[in-house]
C-alpha cells in the first residue's frame, strides 16, 4: 500500500525492479507525507490536500468548500491578504487552490531553496485562516462573478447542467462553485465547521515533488503540522442512484448549440480505467481520433469536438462534446451516435488499438516532466487509497489491456442508448 512508514517514520517505496525515488510517511496525527526527488531540476512543487468537496456537501451549502478555499487567502494569523500573495510570487514562485469533487488542494511551486517558506505559507493558509464574517461578504461577490463567468461561458455550462441531470441530485452533480442562492446565503459559521472539522490531521495529504529531500522535507511538515489534532476523516459520499438517460435541451439563445452524451463510468479504483483512457483517446482525443476527423474533418461541423472522462471514488464520468451552430445540431448529433454505435458495437481493430496505446503512454511521459503533474500523480493514490505504481508499472499496465477488455468496455460504456444527451442552445433553425 502507499501509506504509512510507520508514526512518524520514513520509509521509502520500492519498484521491484530498482528502488524509486518515491518516499512515504506517516504523522501520529494521520497525516499522509509523500515526496518525489526529480534529479536535474532547481525547483519543486508542494501540496497540501484536504479530503473535502463538493461531493460532501449537502444541498443547501453547496459550493461552501469552493467558498472556504477561497476564504483562507483573505488573511491569516500572521499574514493579511497582500502578505500572502506576495510571499512566494516576491520569491519568483507561485502559490494556487482549487477545488473538486472529493477534495480541496493548495500547491506552491519555488525554488527549491525556498521550500521552507512555502511550506509555511501552505501550514499558514489551511490551518490558520481567519475565517471573518467581514472577509467573506467581499469573496462571496468574488465567487457569484466566478458563477457568472461559467454562465456566460456556454461550453462550460453544459457540463455544469448535464452533472446535475445526469446524478438526479446526488452530489457529484453539484456544482463546486454553487449556485446564486446557496453563496449569497452562506453563513460564516458553515465555512468554520467545515474548517473545523475537515481540515483535520487523518484529513491531510501533504506532498512535493522535484528537488526534495524526504528526510528534511517530513521533519519539516512536523514541526508545521505536527500540533494538528487528528479529526476524523470525510465520511463516505452517498450512495449512487440510477444514472438518467434521455434527450434533453436547456433553451438559450446564441450563435452554437453545445451538445454533451455522457453516462457514468467505472470508479477510480476500476482496473477497467485504463481499457476507458484507451477508448476515449481513440474516441476524441485529439486530431487523429475517429470523432474529430468524423465531425471536424469530414463533415466540417465543429471546430470543437472531444472526449472525456473522470474517475470518482464511486463512479467515472464519460462522454463527449460537440459545439455546432443550430442548424447543424441534428447532423452533428446523429455523427456522433454513429461513433458512439459504432464503437459499442465493433470496439477497436487490433491496430487501433495499438497506435492508441502508443499514444497514451507518449502523453504519461511527456505530461510527467512537469514537477505539478508528478505531484498531482503521487497525491492521487494517497487519495484514493492506491498502491504506488511507478511510470514502468503504469505503462505496463496500459500495455496489458486486452482487445477483448476494450470491446466489454466499448460495449457497456459507449452505447448511445445509455447516454444522457444534454443540448443548450436555441430551438433548431432550418438553413
Amino acid at each position: 500500500m502507499l501509506g504509512s512508514a510507520g508514526a512518524r517514520g520514513g520509509g521509502t517505496l520500492v519498484s521491484p525492479r530498482v528502488a524509486s525515488p518515491l518516499h512515504s510517511s506517516s504523522l501520529d496525527n494521520g497525516i499522509q507525507v509523500l515526496s518525489e526527488e526529480i534529479i536535474g531540476v532547481r525547483s519543486v512543487t508542494v501540496g497540501v490536500w484536504v479530503r473535502q468537496g463538493a461531493a460532501h456537501e449537502r444541498a443547501d451549502v453547496m459550493g461552501a468548500s469552493h467558498l472556504l478555499e477561497h476564504l483562507v487567502f483573505k488573511g491569516t494569523e500572521r499574514r493579511s491578504a497582500h502578505d500572502l500573495a506576495l510571499a512566494l510570487e516576491g520569491l519568483g514562485g507561485s502559490l494556487d487552490a482549487y477545488t473538486s469533487r472529493e477534495h480541496t488542494s493548495f500547491q506552491a511551486r519555488v525554488l527549491d531553496d525556498n521550500l521552507t517558506e512555502a511550506l509555511d505559507v501552505l501550514a499558514d493558509l489551511t490551518l490558520a485562516p481567519l475565517l471573518r464574517a467581514k472577509d467573506l461578504d467581499l469573496e462571496r461577490e468574488v465567487v457569484l462573478e466566478e458563477i457568472s463567468t461559467v454562465e456566460d461561458t456556454p461550453d462550460d455550462l453544459v457540463f455544469e447542467l448535464h452533472g446535475a441531470r445526469l446524478w438526479g441530485g446526488h452530489p457529484y452533480g453539484h456544482s463546486i462553485l454553487g449556485t446564486r442562492d446557496t453563496v449569497a446565503a452562506m453563513p460564516a459559521e458553515a465555512l468554520r465547521r467545515i474548517h473545523r472539522e475537515r481540515y483535520v490531521g487523518n484529513n491531510l495529504v501533504i506532498a512535493a515533488a522535484g528537488n526534495v529531500q524526504h528526510g528534511r522535507f517530513l521533519e519539516e511538515v512536523e514541526g508545521l503540522f505536527g500540533g494538528l489534532s487528528p479529526g476524523e476523516r470525510s465520511g463516505p459520499v452517498p450512495a449512487l442512484p440510477e444514472p438518467v438517460r434521455g434527450d434533453e435541451r436547456v433553451r438559450r439563445d446564441g450563435a452554437q448549440s453545445h451538445v454533451v452524451f455522457g453516462t457514468e463510468a467505472p470508479p477510480h479504483a476500476d482496473p477497467r480505467r485504463y481499457a476507458m483512457v484507451l477508448l476515449s483517446s481513440a474516441l476524441g482525443g485529439g486530431m487523429s481520433s475517429r470523432l474529430f476527423q468524423r465531425i471536424r474533418e469530414e463533415l466540417a461541423l465543429a471546430y470543437a469536438v472531444f472526449s472525456f472522462q473522470s474517475f470518482y471514488a464511486l463512479a467515472g464520468l464519460a462522454g463527449v462534446y460537440v459545439g455546432t451552430r443550430p442548424s447543424w445540431e441534428e447532423r452533428a448529433v446523429a455523427a456522433v451516435r454513429e461513433e458512439l454505435a459504432r464503437i459499442a458495437r465493433d470496439g477497436l481493430s487490433k491496430e487501433e488499438l495499438e497506435q492508441t496505446k502508443r499514444q497514451v503512454k507518449g502523453q504519461i511521459m511527456l505530461s510527467l516532466e512537469s514537477t505539478g503533474a508528478r505531484l498531482s500523480r503521487l497525491a492521487g493514490f494517497a487519495l484514493y487509497d492506491e498502491p504506488y505504481l511507478d511510470l514502468d508499472e503504469l505503462l505496463g499496465r496500459i500495455d496489458a489491456v486486452t482487445w477483448d477488455e476494450v470491446a466489454a468496455v466499448a460495449a457497456e460504456f459507449y452505447d448511445p442508448d445509455r447516454q444522457l444527451l444534454l443540448r443548450l442552445g436555441p430551438e433548431e433553425k432550418s438553413g
